[in-house]
């Protein structure tokens, strides 16, 4: 089936719809779904993809800079050679170049095994979250046409690529308890890493608009969301779980290796952009934004705030001094 919500050839967001449903489940007269002058009731067209908060897993596939247009597995031999040397010759320069602190420390954890070790992270994480789901369902006894999920959102619904941005459960009744959300599990299991992209994440969006979302410089950024999901890293590395397991740690982590093989351009054009988000480290609580290419300099991945760099004038208004 089609998206529903897709990235045009053009670059921008475009939704397929048809007629919203009534109580009925059939479509609504035009009369129905038309409410005013510039409110029309409309039902999706395809499938919407969802996209996690706060945590990442290991890439299944990603585009390399040879060929941008297609995405082959990272089990692959052309991954495998990629991630052997990623700063080798003929490969696009990054554009800024980044600092050698960072390109001694991925070169470090890059080599002949990364793409089989990323892949084989990969498809644990596959196979965990397909694990929850399906263990979700068959303990509610519940057919596939029945399976119904719970999203919560923060900053943003939708990403550049027409994805739900999410905080995702199985739906409940409400007298029965709600599990711990599909990101938690996951984060708790050591199948993902952390991925705290601000504003979409949970103690924002509280606030009644951007500029007040803004954390105050100095003071720790503290929620009990974020606190847990925090925790739940911590106890995952200290228990050698998953992408911390002690024989086969993750190499690469899945932002690094986007960020080692996105190209923009084409030929001797083409450029690696490099990190594009600013950092704050939460353990720190201090009022330093760090540069994008810094954010190594903060060691653990769960105290690593990033700000889009559309945000970074906000921040810099309400106190916080770039780094």
């Amino acid at each position: 089936m089609a998206k529903a919500v897709e990235k045009s050839r053009a670059g921008f967001l475009a939704a397929h719809t048809g007629l919203g449903l009534g109580s009925n489940g059939l479509p609504m007269s035009v009369k129905q779904a038309v409410h005013d002058g510039d409110t029309v009731t409309v039902d999706p067209i395809g499938n919407i993809s969802t996209r996690f908060l706060g945590m990442d897993t290991p890439e299944v596939s990603f585009s390399l800079p040879a060929n941008p247009d297609a995405f082959p597995h990272i089990d692959s031999p052309q991954w495998a050679q990629f991630l052997t040397d990623p700063f080798a010759a003929g490969l696009p320069p990054f554009d800024p170049p980044l600092p050698p602190s960072l390109e001694a420390d991925l070169r470090a954890r890059t080599g002949p095994d990364c793409a089989a070790n990323h892949a084989r992270h990969a498809e644990a994480a596959h196979r965990a979250l397909e694990g929850f789901i399906e263990k979700d369902r068959t303990d509610r006894g519940l057919d596939l046409a029945d399976m119904r999920f719970f999203l919560a959102f923060a900053g943003d619904v939708f990403d550049r690529y027409g994805r739900f941005l999410t905080y995702i459960n199985i739906e409940v009744a409400q007298h029965e308890p709600r599990p711990p959300t599909y990101n938690e599990r996951m984060l708790a299991g050591g199948w993902a890493l952390p991925y705290f992209i601000w504003p979409n994440i949970n103690p924002f969006r509280k606030q009644s608009s951007t500029v007040d979302a803004v954390p105050v410089p100095g003071q720790p950024i503290s929620d009990p969301s974020l606190n847990r999901a925090r925790q739940a890293v911590g106890a995952a590395r200290a228990a050698r779980l998953g992408v911390f397991a002690r024989q086969d740690p993750l190499a690469l982590m899945p932002s690094e290796l986007r960020m080692l093989a996105r190209t923009v351009g084409k030929g001797a054009a083409g450029f690696r952009p490099g990190p594009d988000r600013w950092v704050i480290d939460l353990g720190a609580a201090d009022d330093t934004l760090l540069p994008p290419a810094h954010y190594h300099e903060v060691p653990l991945p769960e105290d690593r705030l990033f700000v889009p760099v559309e945000f970074v004038p906000l921040f810099v208004e309400k106190g916080w001094v770039k780094g």
